[in-house]
């Protein structure tokens, strides 16, 4: 294990988030002595697991499916050999999503592109045949040009990225429109587009309808067994069977730079940690230039740039049973349920950009991990998931302030579910954009997914684009960096990768490109 206060560290990583872990390992994995340092006492950032309500009932804090990493090589090629030698399982749900409607039936999306375009076909052929050409369009040659998007790598020169970045280019809100015509078929795949909590009518989220339906269609809504926790525990366990360390309680406040060089961090109880190759920092990109020894116009231009976006709004509550969603065919448990309009969501937008609340069929997102994954709680957790404005009014929310919002959500919920009544509900958990940027320092402004950046042109991209800084020795991961929030594991992965080649390190033998 590597030694506090000492020089015998290759490199130091700030911050124990899924990404700044996958990049550790992926640096061990290259022979690397590497040691990770967390501010809090529990590792994870926003993929963690813990008692929110009851003793015994284990909740997702923040995140819960973890779809997109599926098609990271990380997982997808088991890389670093997490599912094979540390215990990492991911369940595929079906269905993937329930999406109940008014008349008391419901759209379901299965982990299959066949049943989900039957079940398209009950409301409109039209439909059916566009979920299958737009997801043949993906496997032929899309999904490759987004695998190099992801990745930050420059696209292949073929007509397959031509087309991507056509895609690319133009809003979710666009597409869903030029491609599907029924109502309900628009409200459910508007819905997934917005996962990743980008502004659906935004130029530059076209990609991401084709591109999260396909994770649904595959992998469900891809439930890691234990807990979102699960997957920062293996890759500590990773971590720590070659020979690196990753120390809880030692929050970074000082970038040490030393010859214009980053050479190692000193943490707020007078700790230094010193890395004889590299420092690569996940904490919030926002908040770097008041840590740093010396200026950086990148860094400080990058700070400048960045804005919350929009924040996020939960509820998690212990259950006796399981929720239940209404269909002609009787009642349906399923994992996940999405509720709203794509009226009601393009009014919440704005309103939550104006500082205002708008609750009439607000995009909402039901969980219920312990339908697949009892061992979570004696009972059943299950969780709310939404936007709401940073500030209320102007200012900070109060408890009473997410208690009402809360119950407006479950008053909307209860029109097309059974299971929220009072009887069933044992304590409830509200984490308000305040409280959620108290629970992490990270969720600047509450907002869990890293925020955005401005750029000059008036274009705003989910993600800063370099991993490299211009204070040599010091490189960014984590959900600030490119391709932004959500659990991908890609700016993880891809700021190992960056740091190798600037190493001279062939790690060709265990991380595939892209």
């Amino acid at each position: 294990m590597a030694s506090e206060s000492s020089n015998d560290v290759d490199v130091v990583i700030v911050g124990a988030g899924h990404n700044a872990l996958v990049c550790a390992a992926y640096l061990a994995e290259a022979g690397l002595r590497v040691t990770v340092l967390e501010g809090r006492e529990i590792i994870g950032g926003n993929t963690v697991t813990e008692e929110l309500t009851l003793p015994g009932w284990h909740h997702d804090s923040c995140s819960s499916a973890h779809v997109v990493i599926q098609s990271n090589p990380l997982l997808l090629n088991d890389e670093l050999g997490l599912k094979k030698t540390y215990g990492l399982e991911y369940l595929v749900t079906d269905p993937a999503v329930v999406f109940p409607v008014e008349d008391g039936d419901a759209l379901i999306i299965h982990p299959d592109v066949e049943e989900t375009a039957r079940e398209f076909a009950r409301y409109s052929t039209h439909d059916a045949t566009a979920l299958r050409d737009m997801m043949s369009e993906w496997e032929d040659g899309l999904k490759v040009a987004h695998a190099y998007f992801q990745a930050g790598l420059e696209l292949p020169n073929d007509e397959w990225a031509k087309r991507y970045d056509a895609l690319r280019s133009r809003s979710a809100w666009d597409v869903v429109h030029a491609h599907f015509e029924h109502p309900l078929i628009r409200r459910a795949v508007a819905w997934m587009s917005f996962a990743t909590i980008q502004p659906p009518e935004r130029p530059g989220t076209g990609a991401l309808v084709a591109a999260i339906m396909a994770g649904r269609l595959k992998f469900g809504w891809s439930t890691p067994v234990g807990g979102s926790g699960s997957l920062p525990g293996a890759l500590r366990d990773h971590i720590e069977d070659h020979e690196g360390a990753v120390i809880t309680g030692a929050l970074v406040q000082r970038f040490i730079v030393e010859d214009g060089r980053c050479v190692g961090v000193e943490t707020s109880d007078g700790r230094e940690f010193r890395a004889r190759r590299a420092v690569v920092t996940s904490g919030h990109l926002h908040a770097l230039p008041e840590a740093l020894d010396t200026p950086s116009s990148m860094i400080e231009r990058a700070a400048a740039q960045w804005r919350p976006g929009l924040s996020i709004f939960a509820v998690h509550f212990a259950l006796r049973d399981h929720v239940t969603y209404r269909s002609a065919s009787g009642p349906i448990t399923s994992v996940a349920g999405g509720l709203g309009t794509p009226e009601g969501l393009q009014r919440q937008v704005n309103a939550a950009l104006e500082g205002r609340v708008d609750l009439d069929s607000p995009w909402l997102l039901l969980v219920d991990s312990t339908v697949v994954d009892p061992q979570r709680a004696p009972g059943v957790t299950f969780k709310f998931l939404s936007i709401a404005p940073m500030l209320m009014d102007g200012q900070a929310w109060t408890e009473e302030d997410g208690i009402s919002y809360a119950q407006h959500l479950m008053d909307f919920a209860r029109r097309f579910v059974n299971g929220l009544d009072d009887e069933n509900i044992l304590m409830m958990h509200v984490e308000t954009p305040t409280s959620l940027a108290e629970h992490n320092i990270a969720n600047i402004g509450g907002s869990c997914h890293g925020g955005e950046f401005v750029n000059d042109d008036g274009s705003v991209i989910p993600g800063w684009t370099e991993y490299r800084t211009d204070i040599p020795g010091l490189y960014l991961t984590g959900s600030t960096s490119h391709p932004g929030g959500s659990v991908s594991g890609r700016p993880g992965r891809n700021s190992a990768r960056v740091l190798l080649d600037d190493l001279n390190i062939d790690a060709s033998s265990f991380m595939r490109r892209p």
